[in-house]
């Protein structure tokens, strides 16, 4: 730890809101639908990081949102969006996919398959303006540009490839096999959240599990790595 000071704080995965309605096993990071917790409404312009488990042929009908960037990161199985700006695609592993809401967008997301679950991290991030343009984009990342390192996948500046997103966030991903490891350093005047999508890692000699998040406040340098494989998306914050 930089100065000797604990700069982080784990938010476990047992203490996840959770929701089952049969088709959606869903659990919630953060406050969400019937979930309230005082202490996690979120982290800087990160508002929500849902894991979702969709069952075949099931989805979320069409539906309304504005003035949020929403992120669709897909862990296996592929999910089918539609939406009101005449978008049409289908999203799969190692695709980076973001939608503006903006003045207001609706949209409908669905289990394409008729036998293989559907398992997302469904991520909104506050925008830093009001009123934008609804928008779409999506872009495929391959599994070699994220093993064993961090791929920058949406930023503000739509730098390096990355999806452009309406908010100060750098967002990374990697995917660590056993014996990875990979060091990222969070500037002074920064923030930044890790989330543990699959697998098990280590952040600077803590286990942390799938489900798991940490909040991280003030600078610091973590080494991140992984005895048995990891997916873990980063998020800088302003």
């Amino acid at each position: 730890m930089s100065q000797n000071t604990i700069n982080y704080l784990i938010h476990d995965r047992n203490a996840r809101g959770h929701a089952q309605f049969g088709w959606l096993d869903s659990y919630h990071t953060f406050s969400f639908g019937s979930f309230y917790d005082p202490k996690r409404m979120g982290f800087r312009s990160l508002r929500v990081i849902n894991d979702d488990r969709i069952a075949p042929g099931a989805g979320f009908p069409t539906h309304g949102h504005r003035d949020m960037e929403i992120l669709t990161y897909v862990l296996s199985g592929a999910v089918e969006h539609k939406d009101s700006l005449g978008t049409g695609s289908v999203i799969r592993p190692g695709d980076a996919q973001i939608m503006s809401a903006g003045t207001g967008i609706q949209h409908s997301e669905f289990n394409p398959s008729s036998t293989e679950p559907l398992h997302l991290l469904q991520i909104w991030i506050l925008p830093d303006q009001q009123d934008l343009p609804p928008r779409y984009e999506q872009k495929a990342f391959p599994l070699e540009e994220k093993r064993g390192k961090l791929r920058l996948i949406a930023a503000k500046d739509g730098r390096d490839g990355a999806v452009t997103i309406h908010q100060d966030v750098d967002l990374y991903a990697s995917v660590l096999e056993q014996g990875d490891v990979v060091n990222y350093h969070v500037k002074p005047n920064r923030y930044a959240w890790l989330q543990i999508a699959q697998g098990v890692a280590t952040l600077n000699g803590e286990e942390l599990r799938a489900g798991d998040g940490v909040q991280i406040t003030g600078e610091e340098q973590l080494e991140i790595s992984t005895n048995i494989g990891a997916e873990i998306l980063l998020f800088d914050l302003a």
